[in-house]
């Protein structure tokens, strides 16, 4: 008898002796397995695709933002009235302002200045500005105070600058007041270019003949002037007034900053505030009163002013990342340096004589931010002086790399930043300089620069440089208190109580980052040194004391600032105890007291992050010199 499985049966019939299947079950397939596979390698290479996307995109807006610096402005146009007269052998027009005003104010304009190429820091150009101001000048007009020649913006560097030239029966000077709504009054006594040097003792500072600029009125607002002229015993002679509805500013900057009163009750200095190279305006330098009203827009070609300084009553900046002018009290640009080969980047300051020291990087070099050159203002003459790739080549070499994009700073990828030199301060004495490098966090003595360049002390971490041929230049720490971290602005701040002593003036950022070398980092560990580019507990004013014949340094005072992680800066205001602190990143400057207590902060409009601030009373260039 035969005996047939159950299995058997269903295995003949052609089903399988497994249960039917689930419907959360279902079949497998090879070809399903490829179809999952394919799917994940397309998500995948989507991912890594947009991941290439929009580091392209960050790198592309990292770099127009840097490469804004470089940029020359190309666009020279202004708003006119009616033409008025064509000068044809000197290529100038002459305009009707448009200006609101009770004076009749004319605007020269060259006939080149909507051509390719044209630039008002061209001294041809300001030749011919100025021959046509002496003709205006000399055209049988009677030029009187009540009926002044005007000229807004004469040179074309001033956006609200007015220039007034007229006579007067005897010698006079000249003290105007500015009144605009919402805002102080402004007063200040001209200085007058055509005051004469030999002129009687008695009348010193006076003049029959008057030229000047007026500085001081706010644009976009109606200001009401009153001038007064006054004779050698100061006695008012006459008074004149008039109103004039400005121009709104060129740049588009607000004229207005706000602020708040800190805890000191010391006085604000006089002056006015320089806001130098304020990301997003480049190409232009903005000038402030104590109470952030603004009274003056310079007008360059790009880049950022960087510092402020003045040559024969003469003001020289930067101009543009290639050139540093001299611009006199009217606004006329008396001499162009052009630096050839050289970008300038970082900053300008005295050196010997007629000279200034620069920092710059060399075009088509392939390190950056790591040279430094002279320039004659006598000669034009551009002269290198120490290029640090070559000086400190074993430690660039063997120690450091170009930036990454992933790097901390990641917008200068590609570059060799390897010691980011970002100021620079010239001793007579030995010839030396003081730089600030950053990306070090060292300040760095080097002497005989115009020989042969050694180096005398580096101070900050000394980690930074141990194990390195470099470890026995360090100088050595008094007392218990953080090295500067990120440093900019480092300053010469007066003689020491013994020979060869001398302060130093820090603008300590309190940042530590590092995209050129993989192989330290320093001990943070209970500091409150940054390590974020825009959230940090603060940033410090230093005051250093530096003994070289001791080789130390000491911390003898500080104070805490708003925290900015890179650029800004920390300077004595000239003629006064006080200092003017700008923390850059956090888009905010402040006028401090002697001992570190806050008079006032202005908050700025910027891109980013504003450079630097000075302040200065500008006496002997637009306003009369206090005896």
């Amino acid at each position: 008898m035969s005996h047939t499985n159950a299995n058997d049966a269903n295995t003949e019939n052609g089903t399988s002796p497994v249960a039917d299947p689930k419907p959360s079950d279902p079949p497998r397939s090879p070809g399903r397995k490829k179809t999952l596979l394919r799917r994940v390698l397309i998500i995948g290479a989507v991912v890594v695709a947009l991941a290439l996307i929009v580091g392209a995109i960050v790198m592309f807006v990292a770099k127009s933002f840097t490469e804004q610096e470089k940029e020359v402005r190309s666009d020279w146009s202004v708003e006119t009235g009616d033409l008025i007269h064509s000068e044809n052998d000197l290529g100038v027009r002459l305009y009707d302002a448009g200006i609101d005003s009770q004076l009749r104010v004319v605007r020269i304009l060259p006939s080149d200045s909507g051509d390719a190429g044209f630039t008002y820091y061209d001294t041809g150009v300001q030749d011919r500005i100025s021959q046509t101001i002496t003709e205006l000048q000399t055209c049988g007009i009677p030029w009187t105070a009540d009926n002044p020649l005007a000229i807004i913006n004469p040179y074309g560097t001033g956006s609200n600058g007015l220039y007034l030239y007229f006579e007067t029966d005897s010698p006079t000077s000249v003290t105007y007041t500015i009144r605009v709504d919402g805002a102080s009054d402004f007063t200040a006594t001209a200085n007058d270019t055509s005051v004469s040097d030999e002129v009687d003792s008695t009348e010193q500072g006076l003049s029959t003949v008057h030229s000047f600029q007026m500085i001081g009125l706010v644009p976009g607002a109606t200001n009401r002037v009153t001038m007064t002229i006054a004779d050698a015993q100061g006695k008012t002679t006459q008074n004149v007034t008039f109103t004039l509805d400005m121009p709104e500013t060129h740049s588009g900057y607000p004229t207005k900053l706000e602020s708040t009163d800190g805890e000191s009750t010391q006085e604000l200095s006089s002056g006015l505030y320089a806001l130098m190279r304020t990301n997003g305006y480049l190409g232009y330098g903005f000038f402030f009163d104590n109470e952030g009203t603004m009274r003056y827009e310079m007008v360059t070609e790009g880049f950022g002013l960087d510092r402020m300084l003045t040559y024969e009553n003469d003001l020289v900046v930067c101009t543009s990342t290639q050139a540093i002018s001299r611009i006199d009290g009217l606004g006329r640009v008396v001499c162009v340096y052009d630096l050839g080969n050289y970008h300038l980047h970082h900053d300008i300051n005295y050196g010997p004589g007629n000279t200034v020291i620069a920092l710059v990087e060399k075009a088509g070099q392939e390190t950056v931010e790591d040279v430094v050159v002279e320039i004659d203002l006598e000669t034009q003459q551009v002269t290198e002086l120490i290029d640090f790739s070559e000086f400190m080549a074993d430690y660039k070499n063997a120690y450091t790399h170009t930036i990454t994009p992933t790097s901390t700073f990641f917008w200068q990828a590609g570059e060799w930043d390897w010691i980011h030199l970002n100021s620079v301060e010239y001793l007579a004495e030995d010839d030396a300089i003081i730089v600030s490098s950053r990306e070090t966090f060292t300040i760095m003595k080097i002497d005989d620069i115009h020989a042969t360049p050694t180096i005398s002390y580096f101070l900050g971490d000394e980690t930074v440089w141990d194990n390195t041929s470099y470890e026995s230049y360090s100088l050595s720490q008094e007392g218990e208190f953080t090295p500067q971290y990120g440093q900019h602005a480092v300053e010469y701040d007066g003689e020491g109580p013994t020979e060869n002593s001398y302060y130093l003036l820090v603008y300590n950022n309190n940042y530590w980052a590092n995209s050129t070398r993989d192989n330290y980092s320093p001990n943070l560990t209970g500091t409150d040194v940054g390590t974020d580019l825009y959230s940090g507990t603060a940033s410090y004013v230093y005051r250093y004391l530096v003994d070289e014949e001791e080789r130390t340094y000491e911390l003898v005072s500080s104070f805490a600032v708003p925290y900015s992680s890179i650029v800004s800066n920390a300077s004595h205001i000239p003629q006064s105890e006080n200092y003017v602190v700008n923390s850059g990143v956090a888009n905010s400057f402040g006028e401090y007291d002697e001992q570190g207590v806050l008079i006032r902060e202005f908050s700025y409009t910027c891109q980013l992050q504003g450079y630097r601030v000075f302040k200065d009373t500008f006496e002997g260039f637009w306003f009369a010199a206090v005896e």
